[in-house]
């Protein structure tokens, strides 16, 4: 009897794996190459827990304001004003906060309605109306800047209570407290200074020695939480390949999928690690995980998520079928400013001050991120790892440019011309295909 194998799937290679997702999986070894890039020039710097933690906590609001735009681009638009509001929710905060002794359980939840009132009044001259995104947030820039001089009388407002202030500054508490900090010493490999010859230009490294290296874990709990992470991104992941199996869908490599989890997971370790000998898991870094979480459900398995892309990718033929173009165009400018109304409570109580300067250049680095991430400026397109990833690359960029000491100026020049190079390699594969 001879085998049917007409059925069989061609199990691609790793290299051919790799040229069909290169967009996808580009961006993740570009920021692994950054990220040693900037380690090895900050001298070890980019990797201590304290620097770790700090690049969290740095870039957490562009993340969290990046979920938010990525839906906008792909729906077809744009939002120039989030830097504007969230200096605007900032200072109505600190208002609150300061001035009229308001607790900080209200003043949180009232502050993300009033986001969410802010994007509905620029989602309905977009959806509704049918002015340009851009005309409308541009001029929503420079009103809520203009709103927050007004609101602030030109002068920063603080410092604010303490509990407000843990929803940047505060970490996770330690459920395994009990056990104490824990120390152990681990063998390492020193390697003296290099010596250079400048004449032959050769590097010369003396003989390594080994020393013995103390490490104090100070927070068990971020440890155990990055094993159980690991543990439940590799469950499903064998669970997913195995669907795939079952329905005839193209897996990766086998070879590949298991260099991927191994890779993922010691960074996930490392990471939990490293977080575990200073303070802990920070709040915000439990706020952005929990909003990755959520976005890339919606965006993936919600209808409608599906109907954002379709009406992104065409308007016109979303609109036949049936989909309510101007209600979801409404529901992602919503959406847009409660993402931004929380960003600006996180950076005000991480500054423990509300300034009038506040988000100024922040829009620029959120839609940076977005296309960086893979986000096409036609819409449609998009990935919420991937603006994730693209704020975690200007992020990076920007923490290690600084530890170097690199002026502002040179800062932006780096950043314009990634962001260039990431527009133009998105056109390039789209020509290319």
């Amino acid at each position: 009897m001879v085998a049917d194998t007409s059925t069989q799937i061609n199990k691609p290679s790793i290299g051919d794996y790799l040229k069909n997702n290169i967009r996808e999986y580009g961006l993740l070894i570009a920021l692994v190459i950054i990220m040693l890039f900037f380690q090895i020039l900050t001298g070890g710097v980019l990797f201590k827990p304290v620097n770790l933690t700090n690049l969290v906590l740095q870039n957490s609001f562009i993340v969290i304001m990046a979920l938010g735009m990525l839906l906008i681009i792909v729906a077809g638009h744009i939002d120039l004003s989030v830097g504007s509001i969230v200096a605007f929710i900032g200072g109505l905060s600190a208002i609150m906060l300061v001035k009229w002794g308001v607790h900080f359980s209200i003043v949180v939840p009232l502050c993300l309605i009033l986001g969410g009132l802010v994007g509905a009044a620029q989602g309905y001259w977009v959806a509704y109306q049918k002015i340009p995104a851009f005309i409308v947030t541009l001029a929503g820039m420079l009103v809520f800047r203009g709103l927050t001089y007004l609101v602030l009388q030109n002068r920063p407002i603080g410092p604010f209570p303490k509990d407000f202030q843990l929803l940047s500054t505060g970490f996770v508490p330690d459920l395994f407290g009990f056990l104490g900090p824990i120390s152990f010493n681990t063998p390492w490999i020193q390697f003296q200074q290099s010596l250079i010859d400048t004449s032959t230009w050769s590097v010369m490294w003396p003989d390594p020695q080994l020393v013995l290296v103390q490490w104090t874990i100070n927070n068990v709990f971020a440890l155990v939480v990055a094993l159980v992470a690991v543990a439940l991104l590799i469950y499903k992941s064998i669970g997913h390949r195995r669907q795939n199996e079952l329905h005839g869908t193209e897996n990766e490599p086998f070879g590949f999928f298991v260099a991927q989890m191994l890779i993922i997971s010691a960074v996930a370790i490392f990471f939990g690690f490293q977080l575990a000998t200073y303070r802990g898991l920070p709040n915000v870094l439990v706020v952005m995980a929990v909003l990755i979480a959520l976005y890339t459900f919606v965006t993936t398995r919600s209808t409608i998520g599906r109907r954002i892309y379709a009406m992104g990718g065409n308007v016109k033929a979303a609109k036949l079928s049936g989909i309510n173009t101007e209600r979801l165009t409404f529901y992602t400018f919503v959406n847009m400013g409660v993402l931004a109304a929380l960003a600006g409570m996180i950076i005000a109580a991480r500054l423990n001050s509300a300034t009038p300067k506040a988000g100024v250049g922040f829009e620029l680095d959120v839609i940076a991120a977005c296309f960086i991430g893979g986000a096409s400026a036609s819409g449609g397109v998009g990935k919420i790892t991937g603006a994730v990833i693209g704020a975690f690359i200007m992020g990076v960029m920007n923490n290690g440019m600084s530890i170097m000491g690199l002026g502002i100026d040179y800062q932006q020049l780096v950043k314009g011309l990634v962001l260039l190079a990431a527009v133009f390699f998105d056109v390039y594969n789209k020509n290319k295909g």
